[in-house]
């Protein structure tokens, strides 16, 4: 089994498992202290909810109620993720599918088609992610930055970094499965013996040798004196 496709199917599982960490998480922006008048009260939200705590350990969630009154930014989010989600659990199963360890996928040549799909799945994974991560870290820096405006303001949460930590891992993986392909398509290796080369003074004394054996084993006519008699 090629080392290279072990090493991007590690990188692809952990990628996709990162991803729907940062998927579920609620912790996409949260309060900063700096701005927040009670600081032992935080609220931290996430694609899906709105949640509270405080240094109590408490909390409370609530979770967006109709789809029409979500911001724009967060349903773009939404969708993104959710691509990302899906495209790293097909690319997973292409990638088991294309493994050389694997009895399942056909020849050798299909399963390295098959393994260069799972990394294009992988790397379009890790691009929806990367994507939407960006866009809701933009929309938060903006209004954090923004001199006028006046609400609430949010810093960055652990969600975004554990999204665009999968991402990068789905997209190394991916690139290592679409070069993986080049180890299956080389032609195999045929063997020859090499006897070396024989020199002159080698096959001369291999001659003489030879001529040396003729003469001992042929027979030499042994005439008497009495033969001309």
């Amino acid at each position: 089994m090629s080392r290279a496709q072990i090493s991007a199917l590690v990188f692809g599982v952990g990628g996709f498992g990162a991803l729907v960490a940062a998927t579920a998480s609620n912790e996409w922006k949260v309060t900063t202290r700096a701005s927040s008048v009670i600081t032992a009260t935080w609220v931290y939200q996430g694609l899906w909810m709105n949640c509270a705590g405080n240094a109590l350990g408490s909390f409370h969630c609530r979770p967006h109620f109709t789809i029409f009154k979500v911001e724009g930014y967060i349903q773009a989010c939404r969708g993104l993720m959710i691509a990302a989600v899906s495209l790293g659990f097909f690319g997973s199963i292409f990638a088991l599918f294309g493994m050389k360890c694997t009895k399942v996928g056909g020849s050798d040549k299909a399963k390295a088609k098959i393994a260069c799909l799972a990394g294009i799945v992988f790397i379009l994974s890790g691009l929806c992610s990367m994507t939407g991560c960006s866009l809701y870290a933009n929309k938060i820096t903006t209004e954090f930055f923004d001199p006028l405006y006046v609400e609430q303001k949010y810093e960055l949460g652990a969600a975004l970094f554990i999204g665009w930590a999968g991402a990068s891992l789905c997209i190394i993986g991916g690139v290592i499965f679409c070069f993986s392909i080049s180890d299956n398509n080389k032609p195999p290796r045929l063997g020859y013996s090499y006897n070396g080369a024989t020199s002159v003074l080698s096959s001369r004394t291999k001659y003489h040798g030879a001529e040396g054996d003729f003469k001992t084993t042929t027979p030499s006519k042994q005439f008497d004196k009495n033969a001309y008699v």
